[in-house]
């Protein structure tokens, strides 16, 4: 990226999305405090936010829904609506970013394709996830307490029995986990408005029937040369977003691809340990370990590009240095569309490469121009630290959208220590750690995956 490229793309959020990103902040207050009890200003927000689709096909709907609302008449119908018009004004803050990034750059991107069919997945499901997001509108998060969280316990279980519903299982699921670590709200001094507004208007529109995608777009064959790993681990779940260009069997241009594997967890595991978790895909592990290209053969692509992972389709391939592979692919490579339901600026992550930077705290330097580095969000299952970051001279890594600024997540380094070259990706500790430290330490602590495995075949041995 080059800097005036760079300087174009910090130079101010575009046109509407402060306006549109205060209509949000206005309806997530109101949600906050419960839908049923509305004060005369907040009923004001959520009939701005009614009004902010008043030019496009939800206009009706949504003015009909905060209408009902005002008048204290709620139904999940009405509900859906507003969660509607919100995802649909954090779409257009969402494309307003995204076009502004691939401007910079230029980088092309595919258009979306409606999936050819939806999966069925049981409506009594989808009802009861319905009815507990319902609850908590009326009551707002400041009226959430314990009783309110266990209610969805029985939900998220049958949820979780159905495999085709396992996507919003783990929303509700987490959801769910940070309102018990918060109850009673009411105590709570400052929200996480926004993030659970968002994690409550997601899952209430996966709850609807006809939300659900049907088979992959397609399968696809070639070679899949890995740019690295971005970790996301919560204390109920973790999941592991591989980012990697794909050079199509065929003759096809390459493009731009993810593969996400995850697993349920209990908050105990951590650290590099978060990798037994993902024992069935050893051989997406063993490529991110020692960086080899992987050839896939027949793996369904969804329309998202993401690859639907099956580890009996990828066979290991020669050794693929990530900074090479984005130094030669990642500027002609194209990027996937984005579903609707994605198109939240918060889920903006593009990967890229830097370099001829230099580090001024946690920015780098481009030219006179800063970039904030998300130092804090680097995974602990892997050897990236703040210090390697802060001494290096090409990162890989993900551009992100958050808190009304641009910034780059890591998820490799080049870095000089100690008058000694240094690499270092999220993924090198996969098959497990390699720092002599941290397996002492590891050694000293116990493996908690082993420990919990052992306990649960007693259990079921009794």
């Amino acid at each position: 990226m080059l800097g005036v490229q760079l300087a174009e793309l910090l130079d101010g959020a575009p046109p509407g999305v402060e306006d549109a990103l205060d209509l949000v902040t206005g309806f997530d207050d109101a949600l906050a405090n419960g839908l049923a009890r509305l004060s005369e200003e907040r009923a004001a927000a959520v009939a701005a936010l009614a009004g902010s689709v008043g030019a496009t096909p939800l206009a009706a709907r949504v003015a009909e829904a905060a209408g009902k609302v005002a008048a204290g008449s709620i139904a999940d119908e009405h509900l859906t609506a507003l969660a509607g018009a919100r995802t649909a004004l954090f779409g257009a803050v969402h494309d307003a970013l995204l076009a502004r990034l691939d401007a910079a750059l230029g980088r092309s991107r595919a258009a979306w394709e409606e999936p050819g069919s939806l999966a069925t997945v049981p409506e009594n499901l989808l009802v009861g996830s319905r009815s507990w997001l319902t609850e908590l509108a009326i009551a707002g998060w400041r009226g959430v307490d314990h009783d309110l969280v266990s209610a969805s316990s029985q939900t998220v279980e049958a949820l979780l029995a159905e495999p085709g519903l396992r996507r919003l299982a783990v929303l509700l699921d987490g959801l769910a986990a940070e309102l018990r670590a918060s109850a009673p709200v009411a105590t709570v001094d400052r929200l996480p408005a926004r993030r659970w507004a968002d994690l409550w208007a997601r899952a209430l529109l996966l709850s609807q029937a006809g939300s659900w995608p049907g088979e992959a777009t397609r399968t696809v064959s070639g070679r899949l040369l890995i740019l690295g790993v971005d970790v996301h681990e919560h204390p109920t779940a973790m999941q592991a977003q591989v980012h990697a260009v794909l050079e199509p069997a065929g003759g096809e241009p390459s493009r731009l691809v993810r593969t996400s594997v995850a697993a349920t967890k209990v908050d105990t595991i951590s650290g590099p340990f978060l990798w037994q978790l993902l024992s069935g895909v050893r051989g997406l592990r063993k490529a991110l370990a020692e960086h080899l290209s992987l050839d896939i053969t027949d793996m369904p692509l969804l329309g998202s590009g993401d690859l639907v992972w099956h580890d009996d389709r990828a066979r290991l391939g020669e050794p693929a240095d990530p900074f090479a592979t984005a130094r030669v692919q990642l500027a002609g490579a194209s990027a996937p569309a984005v579903p609707p339901l994605d198109r939240h600026p918060v889920r903006i992550a593009e990967p890229v490469l830097l370099e001829g930077y230099t580090v001024t705290g946690d920015a780098f330097v481009l030219d006179g121009n800063a970039l904030a580095v998300e130092v804090d969000r680097l995974p602990s299952c892997g050897p990236l630290t703040p210090e390697l970051v802060a001494a290096s001279t090409a990162c890989l890594g993900l551009m992100r959208w958050d808190a009304g600024r641009w910034s780059v997540r890591p998820l490799a380094v080049q870095a000089t220590v100690k008058k000694k070259p240094v690499v270092a990706h999220t993924g090198d500790w996969a098959l497990g750690p390699t720092d002599q430290k941290v397996l002492k330490a590891g050694a000293r602590v116990g493996d908690p995956v082993a420990v919990l495995r052992e306990r649960a075949g007693r259990l079921l041995r009794k």
